[in-house]
Formats: C-alpha cells, structure tokens, sequence
C-alpha cells in the first residue's frame, strides 16, 4: 500500500511529466501547421507549371497533392486531439493535489441532491458545497453521477452486496492507470452532462424514415438513375449536361426532407457527440481484464456475443459525424444529387437505433456504475489510511476504534471509538457546549453510512451490521407548510417509530431532540421517547445536554450506556480535549462563556 506522501509524489510527477508532453505536442502542432502550408503551397506551383501538359499529367499532380494535404490534416486533428488529452490529464492530477490538501472546489458538489426530507442525507451534509459528495465526487457522466449520489442515499442492507462492492472498490483502487484514463477520456466530452438524458429521449423517440416505403424506393432508385446517365455519358450516348441536370434536379428533390433532418440534428446532433466519447469508454472497459464478480459483471453488460457496444456505439459515433458533412452546402448539394445521400445517412442512423436502441440505455446505466466505481476508487487511493469494514450478519453491531471523519484535517482530527454490540441499545452522550458531541453524531453517521454503502472508512478497525440510518440532526421549520420547528421535529421522529413499526431494522443518531418546547415537557418526552425505542428493539445514539437522559442506564443496565465529552476548565481557561469519556458530562461551560464574553449572570 502507498503511503500518503508516495501518493502525493506520483501526482506531482505525473502532472510535471504530462506538462512537458504537452509543450513538445505544441511544437508538433506548429510544425505540422507549416508542413500543411507547404504542400498546399506546392501543390499551387506545381499544378501552373504542369497546367500545360494537359490533364493527363495536372490531375495526378493535383490528387498527389491532394492526399498529402489531407494526410496532413488527419495527423494535425489527432495532434490536437492528443494535447487535448494531455492537458486533461495534467488537470486531473492537479486537482488530485489539491484534493490531497482538502481542496475540492473543481468537483461537483451535488446540490440538486440535498434533500431536507431524506431520513439523514441533509443532517450528515452529504451533498453541497465542502460536502462528503463533493470529496468522492470523480465522475465525467451524468449517470455516474447520479449513480454514486443513490449509493449514498440508498446503502445495501446485504452482505454479500457490500463485500462485491467493498472488492470492486479495491481492485479498481490499485488500478490508478485505468482510472485516471477513464477520467481523462470523459472530460474530453466539452457537451453538458445533462446530454445523455437526451439521448436516451432519442433512442425511445420513432422513426421517420427507416420503415417508411417512399424513403426506401428513393435511397435506391437515385444512385441506379445516376449511374445509368453516368455509364450513357462515359459511352458518349449523351451529353455531360443532362447529366448534370440530372444531379441538380436530384438534389433540388431531396430538400423535400431536408427540413426535418435539420431538426432532427440540430435537437440531438451535438448532444450525441458524446457518443463518440462514450465508445472510447465502453472500449477501455472491454479491453480491461477484471477479477472481482461486481466489475466483471458489470464488462459483461457491453458484450452479448460477439456483439461489442464498443464498436455498435463508434458505428452511431461516424454515422452522426457523417451527417455533419451536410453543414457544408457544396458538399452536401453534390452528395444529395448523386445519391440522396441525407437521407439514406438518416435511414442508416434509424437502423442502428432499430437494432440498439434498446441495449443503449443499460449501457449509459453501466458506464455510470464504473464511473462511481472509479470514484470511489480514486478516493481510496487517496486515503490509504481507511480501512473496509467487516460485516457482521447476525444481530446489530456498531463498533470502531480511531474513528475520524472523512472531512476533518488528518492533523487536526480527534479520533474516537463507538461501540454498540447489543440489540436494543443506545449511547446517550452528553456534554458541554462546542466540546464535541455534534462533530461525533456525524461522525458515526458518515462512516456508518459509508460501511453500509461498500465504501472504505477512516478508523483502525471497524464492524457494521448493515441497517437503514434515520436521524434527527438538524431539523428545520417550514414557513410555507406553516409549520413550527416543534411540529417538524415531532414529524420526523413520528416517522422514524412508523418505519420501526413497518419492520425496517433502524440505526437511529438524535441531537438534542424536543428543542423546540420546554425544559420540563422536554426531559419527559425524551425519556419517554427512548423507551419507546428501546421497546421497539432500535439501537441509537443520543447527545443531549439533559443530564437526566443519563438515569436511564440503570432502567436499562448493559442496553444503555453513558458517555460524556467534557469540557475542561484551567486557571480560568475552558480547554476541550474532544475525547468521549464514559460516564454522564460534569462540566458545563453555557454561564462560564457568558461571563467570559462580559454577559451578566444573576
């Protein structure tokens, strides 16, 4: 396993080595560039000075030029091509760098993902700006995306699911080649994520032509007319400008469908460019060999037989290039009149679209799954400190040592332990203000939900047993529904005992529940809440500043225990240590800071 600091290093040294590449593929570029002026140049001087000899020798002048100069063409489009490349691979190993120093502002945060109604996506901020999202976030396709955004909203209750999950994660991990290519290539793609949605729209769209009796006489009769007129030419049977009027006629006919396959490609045209993209992916997954059952059946969806998506997908890919060869009104003009050429280039398109149209959006699904699988992957590369958990299958375990979260600075992190290894039971944790009691509800939430979801952790050591998470961290008035910060609260803990009630297993994470009423009808909801709990057979965690909430582990001895973050205070200094001590809290700190601040105290 690398270190941290041989992580670091091998980012630096591959952004200074892309950097260098870079700057000898512009040079290649320039050079090219003059080479092209150069034939073009001579092929100019060359057709004058041969232009007396007849046709016999200036048509093999100009074609030999003409190859050259084209040849050229193709070499400066894949030069381009290739410091595109390389500047979107020194890109990403910059913002590996700077993810390294908790930087993860060129990454997509998911905000359309916060939802204030999930059962605890909003309280454990898994979505937004500075957000755990954001910090795995590497996906290049929308359904990606929104893939690695459902495996955090939706984790596996299973464990054969999140072992799969735990091995693809690994064996993707060590694999830092494959996915920073797959990275690169889908940066590559300059079109809108939101692109795909699109496609998948045209793929369940039907089609005009393809099926359609006229369309298919006239793909055929028109190049067979022309190439009758064009043999009776050659023959000297009749003249070139029938000929020639033929062909104008031709094209002047096929503007009849000129219109709609305008708005066809002007509403899907660019978005499909993606496509060209996404074969190189479905390529790179195909070529790849994979050992775990998650990633290897994940390949298998692109191969069914011999039929490759890879090569189905780059055929859509030329096909779509091909129509753009329309944008060039000459060219399209000539091809029209020899052969309707749009139109039989949209029939092409329909039978692909007959033939995959129904494969393609289960590829674009299994693009997404690798892409949050090199997500994660990334993720854990950087952090090779984190550790997968065992899964345990027989009752409700909750237990880590050195557990920290995935947010904090590794030097200023204070690591602590979690332990619940009976079912019903519950940790009430109590303790001052800003000692550290908030920070730990996340904390186990985070990394409970990443165990869950086949994610790895940042703890020593760590069990789960694998329930659905429910919490009440932050919960938020609604002025628009008139509803009072109390009633919301009472919303959501009412719907957590339906849940309990429905037969779901519940891990449950409450901070100062009841905040919304007073002090007396507060402690007595409390205390009956957790009976209530500890009735239904849940297992939770609680921090309050109620130190009452600490009597009932001797109503429940070894089911409820205490566990207290204090808050220390020395020569007249308030110190927190932001370790969690057993036992009820001591020390409170609200009148001391009052007094500190110059607040009066009766």
């Amino acid at each position: 396993m690398n270190s941290l600091p041989e992580i670091e290093s091998t980012y630096r040294s591959q952004l200074l080595e892309t950097q260098q590449r870079i700057a000898s593929a512009k040079q290649q570029i320039y050079r090219i560039a003059l080479l092209r002026i150069s034939v073009f140049a001579g092929g100019v001087v060359a057709t004058v000075y041969a232009w007396p000899l007849g046709a016999v020798v200036v048509v093999p002048v100009m074609l030999l030029f003409l190859v050259a100069f084209l040849y050229l063409v193709k070499v400066h489009n894949r030069c381009f091509y290739k410091k595109d490349y390389l500047e979107k691979k020194a890109e990403v190993n910059a913002q590996e760098l700077q993810a390294l120093g908790y930087d993860f502002s060129a990454f997509n945060a998911g905000e359309e993902f916060i939802d204030p109604a999930h059962s605890y996506s909003y309280d454990l901020d898994l979505f937004g700006n500075s957000s755990l999202f954001q910090s795995l976030n590497r996906t290049v396709i929308r359904r990606g995306e929104l893939t690695l955004a459902e495996w955090m909203k939706h984790p596996l209750l299973k464990k054969g699911a999140i072992i799969n999950r735990q091995e693809a994660v690994q064996e993707l991990t060590a694999n830092r080649v494959f996915r920073q290519k797959f990275r690169v290539l889908g940066l590559l793609y300059k079109g809108k994520l939101a692109d795909e949605d699109e496609i998948r729209q045209w793929a369940q769209s039907p089609s005009r032509y393809y099926q359609k009796r006229v369309p298919k006489l006239l793909s055929v009769l028109i190049p067979v007319a022309n190439a009758i007129t064009l043999s009776l030419l050659l023959l000297d049977v009749i003249p070139a400008s029938l000929f020639v009027l033929q062909v104008v006629i031709f094209a002047l006919a096929s503007t009849i469908y000129s219109r709609n396959i305008t708005k066809i490609q002007s509403v899907y045209g660019a978005k499909m460019q993606i496509l060209n993209t996404h074969s190189k992916l479905i390529e790179l997954i195909e070529n790849q060999y994979f050992r775990t059952a998650n990633l290897g059946q994940l390949q298998l969806r692109f191969k069914q037989g011999n039929h490759s998506a890879c090569l189905a997908v780059h055929k859509l890919s030329k096909l779509l290039n091909g129509l753009d060869q329309r944008n060039n009104i000459l060219v399209a003009f000539v091809l029209n009149g020899l052969m309707f050429w749009e139109l039989r280039q949209m029939m092409h398109i329909e039978a692909w679209k007959e033939a995959h149209a129904s494969q393609l959006p289960d590829w674009l699904d299994a693009l997404g799954e690798m892409d949050a699988y090199c997500s994660l992957a990334t993720f854990a590369y950087n952090h090779p400190d984190y550790v997968y958990p065992r899964v345990a299958v027989d009752t409700f375990c909750m237990k880590a040592t050195a557990m920290g979260h995935p947010l904090m600075r590794r030097d200023k992190c204070v690591r602590n332990d979690v332990c619940i290894t009976a079912q019903p039971a519950f940790l009430v944790v109590t303790g001052a203000n800003m000692a550290g009691k908030s920070t730990y509800l996340r904390t186990v939430g985070v990394n409970y939900l990443m165990a869950c979801a086949g994610f790895p952790v940042w703890a020593d050591e760590m069990e789960v047993y694998p329930a659905q998470l429910a919490t009440s961290l932050r919960t938020t008035d609604s002025l628009n529904e008139n509803e009072s910060y109390f009633f919301a609260e009472l919303k959501r803990l009412k719907s957590i005992i339906d849940r309990r009630l429905a037969g779901d297993e519940l891990f449950i994470i409450l901070d100062e529940i009841l905040k919304g009423t007073n002090s007396i009808d507060k402690q007595k909801g409390s205390l009956a809440l957790i009976k209530q709990f500890m009735t239904l057979q849940v297992n939770g965690i609680i921090a309050t500043h109620d130190l009452q909430l600490g009597t009932l582990a001797d109503v429940y001895p070894g089911q409820i225990k205490n566990y207290c973050f204090e808050a220390d205070i020395t020569h007249n200094e308030l110190t927190f240590s932001y370790r969690i001590r057993e036992g009820v809290a001591q020390n409170m700190n609200a009148c001391f800071l009052m007094k500190k601040m110059g607040i009066a105290i009766a």
